[in-house]
């Protein structure tokens, strides 16, 4: 496997950090985070307008441009380099690659070309209380009624939930578990923020009650396209957590350069050069996990589940080591509210829980690397 990139995509990375640098500075972050929806609607537009940011996934004849999880993952690195709260995650990932994996070319044309053109915010509930982050549905349920199908129950933790103008929700029907489409303006539905330790990250609880949905896929496909859909969520994860870490770094090293203390920089002592370097090497092995996964993603290889798994602990956990190292090495000021910090130690922190915390991704690896050994 060639773990290189290609000059047109170090060329999107570019672009898109420039855009970013212009439109998402710490000063907009810090403003958006007290919003409901924690984004910029006409930034989100430009993303479409300017680069076509949410149709990369998206085939080109559904109005797309056709690219692949590589592409998706720049993207998510540069988005939590720069902390941003655009719904890309959950409407260009978790949506889009529900919808794809759902195999519905009706739902296809029907549901994608709106996201692509960024005129649609999706999502995906699939969690419940109480419940795995990889359980489809056992609470949620839906029912056919006078050719209506109509959804009752709860999800909670649902990205970007409060403000999705589409919500793909995991129910268990008659078939088994499917995957429903609601409109975020459905009768029944009622959507309410949830508290979060990232200000930056909006998630809410979804209760439906009777809620008009539609069938998107077969009837008894949810566990199959959830299972898809969180592997390539999971690879996006790791590449955004890697752009939180490589962000710290940078700062870090930007800092300890420029602090003096007894006549000297404090770069110039062992022990900061010691703890940058330990930094620099988080770094670097978790961008080699993220990347590993996003091309076992592009290439549809068998081993994606096992990749997504292995970056997801891997590169939320350096992320969060990085963030506990800078911290340190900035002093006082890294946990005032006024230096972006702790910002990033508070994203590192929710996307270590985020699609199941690490001890159950590693958990996940060693059952499937299990089942591989033993034939199972």
């Amino acid at each position: 496997m060639d773990l290189t990139f290609s000059q047109e995509q170090e060329e999107l990375r570019g672009v898109v950090r420039a855009f970013l640098r212009d439109v998402s500075p710490e000063e907009e972050v810090r403003r958006l985070m007290e919003t409901p929806s924690g984004h910029d609607p006409a930034v989100w537009t430009k993303m479409s307008d300017q680069l076509g940011l949410q149709g990369l996934a998206v085939p080109e004849d559904l109005g797309g441009a056709g690219a692949g999880p590589l592409e998706v993952g720049i993207v998510a690195e540069e988005l939590g380099r720069a902390l941003s709260g655009a719904p890309f995650l959950s409407t260009c990932v978790l949506a889009v690659q529900a919808i794809l994996a759902a195999d519905d070319p009706g739902c296809s044309r029907e549901l994608l070309p709106g996201i692509a053109c960024g005129v649609t915010v999706a999502t995906v509930a699939f969690s419940e209380p109480g419940r795995p982050w990889d359980s489809p549905a056992e609470d949620t349920a839906v029912r056919h009624v006078d050719g209506r199908w109509l959804i009752d129950g709860a999800k909670e933790l649902v990205l970007d939930g409060a403000h999705a103008d589409l919500i793909l929700v995991t129910a268990r029907g008659d078939q088994g578990v499917g995957l429903y489409a609601v409109s975020g303006d459905a009768p029944g539905l009622t959507r309410t923020l949830s508290p979060a330790l990232d200000p930056t990250r909006k998630l809410a609880r979804l209760e439906f009650a009777g809620t008009p949905a539609h069938p998107v896929g077969p009837g008894d496909a949810g566990s199959r396209i959830l299972s898809r859909t969180l592997d390539h969520a999971s690879a996006a994860l790791a590449a955004e957590a890697v752009g939180v870490a490589q962000f710290l770094l940078d700062l870090v090293v930007a800092h300890v350069k420029d602090r003096v203390q007894f006549g000297r920089p404090i770069g110039a002592f062992q022990a900061v050069q010691h703890a940058c370097a330990n930094m620099y090497v988080e770094v670097e092995s978790a961008r080699a996990a993220a990347h590993h996964a996003l091309w076992s993603a592009a290439a549809n290889s068998p081993e994606l589940p096992l990749a997504a798994s292995l970056a997801k602990s891997c590169c939320t956990d350096a992320a969060m080591r990085v963030a506990t190292e800078a911290i340190q090495l900035l002093g006082g000021i890294g946990v005032t509210w006024e230096h972006p910090a702790h910002l990033y130690f508070r994203r590192a922190k929710s996307s270590q829980l985020l699609f199941g915390d690490t001890d159950q991704h590693r958990d996940a690896l060693v059952r499937r690397l299990d089942a591989r050994l033993t034939g199972a």
